[in-house]
């Protein structure tokens, strides 16, 4: 059991961060704002695959105007993503936005900054400081000499008691590089001297089994250690992929269980049936299934049950034959050919 870092808690419209909430997945749309169909459109998917969060781009004044109907059709909040035009901060906020994501490197003067941390005060608005190293403050880069760790934890304490200086504490940080250790690093050092809530991730991961290792790696170390109360898998790639990596992730840590986990072998010479096809096609008809629930599709018998025992229920499969098993006891011997419907079948039984 991972023992999680005790951070205060914070929230973002109806979802709670910190303290002792679920650690919250969140996502970033990838349609252009002020397509409000489009958002809307792409936000609902991504709340029906288990986004609890939205981060939609607010670069132009129409992005802005689209808000108001975005917010008030989403079934999940919304948070604004604000970079170098600190009049979107505000005017996101008066709009109703539920939470903003500011970049005090590239927002200018820290007395612009601490206006807009009035104004959330003002409004029951969240904010994220969000610390890249793409964007660290000038004399942070010509005293470390390139985003290190350290550059990137001293920006985020710098921010962070400043916003605490002016009375704010509705916030959270994410310390985020491309680099798996130094952002590793960077947020260890910061959780070791402060309860505030962690948003963790990879930024600038790429796309395919690349970025999804990428960021498994820094998200799964990060989270074994505690530290993480809000998680986004960001890939170059549709925006629910970020939200199921999110959420393996997190099931592979005991962390979070939702919808359907399968454990199958990884296949070897004593197989007599097509394994990988049995798997493929029970996944992709369980998808919908939001009830946490174990499923093991073994490829032969030699320990498959014993090795599958934690499983809720699964298959043994022999030559022309599976077991099908639940909680580690077989139950019925099946044909090949009616192995994967006798599953789903007795899977619809036990969740109904």
């Amino acid at each position: 059991m991972i023992a999680r870092r005790k951070t205060r808690q914070i929230q973002v419209g109806s979802v709670k961060i910190g303290g002792d909430a679920p650690i919250v997945v969140q996502s970033m749309t990838s349609t252009k704002t002020h397509d409000i169909e489009a958002t809307l459109e792409q936000i609902k998917r991504l709340a029906k695959a288990g986004c609890e969060l939205v981060r939609v781009a607010v670069p132009h004044e129409e992005d802005v105007e689209a808000l108001p109907d975005i917010v008030k059709n989403s079934p999940i909040p919304v948070i604004a993503d604000i970079h170098f035009a600190p009049s979107y901060a505000f005017k996101s906020m008066e709009k109703g936005v539920h939470g903003i994501r500011i970049n005090p490197g590239n927002i200018g003067k820290e007395e612009i900054v601490k206006e807009i941390v009035e104004e959330a005060r003002k409004k029951g608005v969240a904010i994220r400081i969000g610390v890249n190293s793409g964007s660290l403050e000038k004399d942070l880069l010509d005293k470390y000499g390139y985003p290190c760790a350290e550059a990137l934890f001293e920006s985020a304490m710098r921010w962070s008691e400043r916003f605490e200086k002016w009375g704010f504490y509705n916030f959270k940080v994410s310390i985020k590089g491309s680099d798996v250790l130094e952002n590793i690093r960077a947020n260890e050092l910061f959780a070791q001297h402060t309860d505030i809530p962690l948003h963790i991730g990879i930024t600038e991961a790429g796309m395919g089994l690349k970025g999804i290792v990428k960021s498994s790696v820094g998200i799964g170390i990060l989270l074994y250690k505690g530290i993480g109360d809000t998680v986004r898998v960001s890939l170059t790639d549709d925006p629910e992929m970020e939200v199921e990596t999110a959420y393996a992730i997190l099931q592979s840590l005991g962390l979070r269980r939702r919808g359907i986990e399968i454990i199958a072998c990884p296949t070897c010479g004593r197989i007599e049936v097509d394994l990988p096809k049995v798997v493929k096609e029970v996944e992709e008809k369980l998808k919908h299934i939001q009830k946490p629930l174990k499923v093991a599709i073994m490829g032969c018998v030699v320990n498959a049950i014993g090795e599958a025992r934690e499983a809720d229920i699964g298959l043994a499969c022999g030559k022309g034959f599976a077991w099908l098993f639940k909680e580690g006891k077989p139950i019925k011997k099946v044909s090949e050919e009616e192995m994967a419907r006798a599953l789903l079948e007795e899977i619809e039984n036990i969740r109904s």
